[in-house]
């Protein structure tokens, strides 16, 4: 298994709405394949939130080490043994070999019970270039007109990527629109903070795509997946203080 890592993301829903990066999972760890430990993200939450530490990792300050994936994390990837788990694998633009690790990178592992979300560590290369795939968010609330405009959209389609200063929620906001300006939704917020600092640097030098549009009756927060792409050279995504981890 390649190497890699991905975020858990806690969203205060009784109060602020706000998300927090609470925990990181490495993958392939020299020490042991499974790795989890809090990020100061989770110190924020609970001083600000009242985040409190998961029934499967109790105490904040511990190395959680395994040789399988935590339950936490297996819970929300669909098995093999499902029937719809060839469409599963489709809807998410993934080999059938995929492990759990990259239908998590892709699909967020989002439950409707729970107040959490998976993301992956945006990794760059020497050069400075990235690539990073995510569903398009909040496409539910935006005007028929727009909802028109999405359900036009076809694999392959070339995208903008353009700042929200002013978003009634959060404030700061990437929108994602359509080659005639029709805004059609959002980039995840664990986007927000380093493609702003990026973006900063070097306004012109990103790229987004449609890779597929999954028709009704997949899953709402499944139905347009973007791969976005550029260059940073001079930008580290996700290593500010909320992404590291509280034990190293």
């Amino acid at each position: 298994m390649t190497p890699k890592t991905l975020f858990l993301a806690w969203q205060d829903k009784a109060r602020t709405r706000r998300w927090f990066p609470v925990g990181r999972l490495d993958v392939d760890s020299p020490q042991s394949k499974y790795r989890f430990r809090y990020t100061q993200g989770a110190d924020a939450a609970h001083t600000q939130s009242g985040f409190e530490p998961l029934v499967d990792f109790p105490e904040l300050r511990e190395d959680y080490r395994s040789a399988d994936l935590f339950p936490m994390f297996q819970n929300r990837v669909i098995t093999r043994g499902r029937p719809d788990f060839a469409d599963y694998l489709r809807r998410l633009d993934l080999p059938e070999e995929a492990d759990p690790i990259e239908m998590l990178s892709v699909d967020g592992g989002f439950r409707a019970t729970d107040s959490f979300e998976v993301f992956p560590k945006i990794e760059k290369r020497e050069d400075g270039a990235f690539r990073c795939r995510f569903f398009l968010h909040g496409w539910r609330h935006l005007t028929e007109h727009a909802q028109q405009r999405l359900d036009k959209l076809a694999g392959g389609e070339q995208l903008y990527v353009a700042l929200e200063l002013t978003n009634p929620e959060t404030q700061l906001a990437i929108q994602i629109q359509a080659v005639d300006y029709c805004m059609i939704g959002w980039a995840p917020r664990y986007l927000v903070n380093d493609l702003m600092a990026a973006i900063a640097k070097a306004p012109g030098d990103y790229k987004a795509n449609v890779v597929r549009v999954n028709p009704v009756p997949a899953p709402s927060k499944q139905r347009v997946l973007v791969e976005l792409s550029g260059h940073w050279p001079d930008h580290d995504p996700m290593t500010t203080a909320e992404f590291r981890p509280l034990v190293q």
